[in-house]
């Protein structure tokens, strides 16, 4: 038997993928797991009964026969623990994964298999052997700007993890709203959570609300990393605890943002709602404001099972470069004495005492501006590491046209679908070893995004092009810009099925669903 090798709709294209006979679903096909992987056999069950409407029964029996979907557990291998491995030569579909982390990545490809001709539904003939180029492959929700509630930060979750993103990174705190109950600090959300970007509604999560959030995005093997915006971007806490701030500064930059989008200036102790940046700050070496700073970094700790936590260190333009350099070696110590490794905005490298260890992300240009380099080489000369979100490629929310309505068009923007995809996180920071680089992250920033829907249509397809680049090999046969509008062409069915909104950028010739 000859197989036409055509290239199936997979993104992010697995490391090795070979033709192989399909597997026909029927109404006796079983999805067949041990108990550990029960989980992930209901969730593609789940997925299967959603997207053609067939219920296949989810079994732990071990006699399989053709058209079951089979998932068994390699504990004996010593490769990367999202590894995975699928083959349908023997009449049935055979997962093979070294830990639950690789079978629900497994998971995902089989669904992104599934196709339908004159004779029904199928799962696409494959042999495949793929485990992720990086390890942190994140997205990131600012819910401060804009709210989202839990049951939206769980679409969010679902619509990511199907594209193998691992990390969801929370950007809790920001000038317009803090989100985040706290204890010790409860007037936090009882004054400053009520108001959103455009005076819109704010809100926060309760203990218990952020706990869902985290147990949801663990059960499909997603990492919180919640942020805590410091020193600057904190014009919240001066209507909270202004006792903790400096006075507010009106620099330039915020009295021509607020001119060009017709928006109020920030007045310090009131509720702010515009766009503006860098004119608010935490007191520095204060005694009362470093514990109030340290106490909020160890109730997120607490909450927050996974190892880090992100301390923000951005656009800090109202605070000297002495105070910012002092509060950063403070701050990186605060979230480190927690047992988490910190997270911080690029910025934070120039800091002199910067905790050793800690994480940068940077945020800069492909083509860095000057000092930016310096400041994110300084993480790894610390014994750190870099996550790469250059703005003008990975931020979702740049305008995907000139004409959309939605997103901003600071980081050279627009940004087109090919421009996210053509980009190697590899040629930005000059002298650095590539093992510097622990991944890459797609932030999103909610200025102008508002609902749900807004979210989503800033995000995809602009999502899966930087999903690709975090999970498949560089030199891969199919990581090229043709090869993956071809293959992404098809994925608006699976989006709308599940409510997700996409912009129907010209770029990609769509298929119908």
């Amino acid at each position: 038997m000859t197989l036409a090798v055509t290239t199936p709709p997979l993104v992010p294209f697995p490391a090795s993928f070979e033709a192989a006979p399909p597997v026909h679903l029927t109404a006796v096909s079983r999805v067949i797991a041990p108990a550990i992987l029960q989980r992930e056999a209901q969730s593609l069950a789940n997925a299967i009964a959603w997207r053609i409407g067939l219920e296949l029964v989810v079994t732990e029996s071990s006699d399989v026969t053709p058209g079951d979907i089979f998932f068994t557990l390699d504990t004996e291998s010593d490769g990367s623990a999202e590894a995975y491995q699928i083959d349908t030569t023997e009449g049935y579909v055979a997962v093979t994964a070294t830990t639950a982390t690789g079978a629900f990545w497994a998971m995902q490809t089989v669904r992104q298999l599934l196709d339908h001709d004159a004779d029904g539904w199928f799962v696409t003939g494959a042999r495949i052997t793929d485990s992720p180029r990086y390890t942190y492959r994140g997205v990131m929700l600012d819910v401060a700007r804009h709210f989202f509630g839990v049951d939206d930060v769980k679409r969010y979750i679902d619509a990511m993890s199907a594209y193998k993103y691992n990390v969801l990174h929370l950007h809790l705190t920001d000038d317009q709203g803090w989100r985040l109950h706290s204890e010790a600090y409860p007037a936090l959300t009882e004054k400053a959570s009520g108001t959103s970007a455009l005076g819109d509604q704010g809100g926060f999560y309760t203990a218990a609300d952020y706990a869902e959030i985290v147990a949801y995005a663990a059960s499909r093997h997603m990492t919180v990393v919640p942020e805590i915006d410091v020193p600057g971007h904190t014009h919240t806490v001066t209507v909270a605890y202004p006792e903790f701030t400096k006075e507010t500064v009106i620099m330039d930059s915020v009295v021509e943002g607020a001119m060009l989008f017709g928006q109020a200036l920030p007045v310090h102790g009131q509720p702010y709602v515009g766009w503006g940046v860098g004119f608010s700050s935490l007191k520095i070496d204060d005694p009362a404001t470093d514990e109030f700073v340290s106490t909020i970094f160890r109730e997120v700790a607490q909450a927050t099972p996974g190892p880090f936590v992100h301390l923000g260190g951005d656009e800090s333009l109202g605070t000297t470069e002495e105070d910012f350099a002092a509060f950063i070696a403070l701050a990186s110590r605060a979230v480190q004495a927690t047992g988490k490794t910190a997270v911080a905005w690029h910025e934070a490298g120039k800091a002199p005492d910067l905790a050793p260890g800690t994480i940068g992300q940077y945020w800069g240009f492909l083509e860095p501006q000057p000092g930016y380099e310096d400041e994110a080489r300084a993480f790894v000369e610390k014994g750190g590491s870099l996550v790469l979100s250059p703005a003008d490629v990975s931020y979702l929310d740049m305008k995907p046209t000139a004409d959309h309505p939605l997103g901003l068009v600071w980081a050279k923007g627009p940004t087109s679908v090919e421009t996210a995809y053509t980009w190697e996180p590899t040629d930005i920071i000059s002298g650095i070893a590539p093992e510097a680089i622990i991944g890459v992250e797609a932030p999103l920033w909610t200025e102008s995004a508002r609902t749900m829907a807004d979210v989503f249509t800033l995000a995809f397809p602009r999502a899966a092009a930087v999903a690709e680049i975090a999970w498949s090999p560089q030199d891969g046969s199919e990581r090229t810009w043709e090869s993956f509008r071809t293959r992404v062409a098809s994925h608006p069915s699976a989006w709308q099925a599940e409510g997700v909104t996409f912009h129907n950028s010209e770029e990609i010739s769509w298929i119908p669903a």
